[in-house]
């Protein structure tokens, strides 16, 4: 998995992850296409229990891919129908008010 924290003073911070081989790919949808970025994902592979531990304290998040979206389920933090598929990849962001 890739894993980039955006820090925004005043506003919390973003975690943005993704299942390693989307990075540098792009999805499309009819007309929805996302670039998977190291920019936006990060560039470092980091291993599960990393992305577990910035999920938890997540003010926001945006995570792409199977594995990551399924342990974002698995830990209770989104529900599967809270994701939606961007051709066969599932996509969910988390909001924490």
């Amino acid at each position: 998995m890739h894993l980039k924290i955006h820090r925004m003073p005043g506003a919390g911070e973003v975690v943005a992850a993704c299942d390693a081989e989307l990075l540098d790919t792009t999805l499309a949808h009819g007309d929805v296409e996302v670039c998977i970025t190291g920019g936006f994902y990060g560039t470092e592979r980091v291993a599960e229990e990393e992305v577990r531990e910035a999920l938890i304290c997540a003010t926001n998040a945006n995570i792409i891919g199977k594995r990551v979206v399924a342990l974002a389920i698995a830990m209770g933090l989104i529900a599967e129908e809270d994701c939606i598929m961007i051709g066969d990849v599932p996509h969910a962001q988390i909001f924490r008010i």
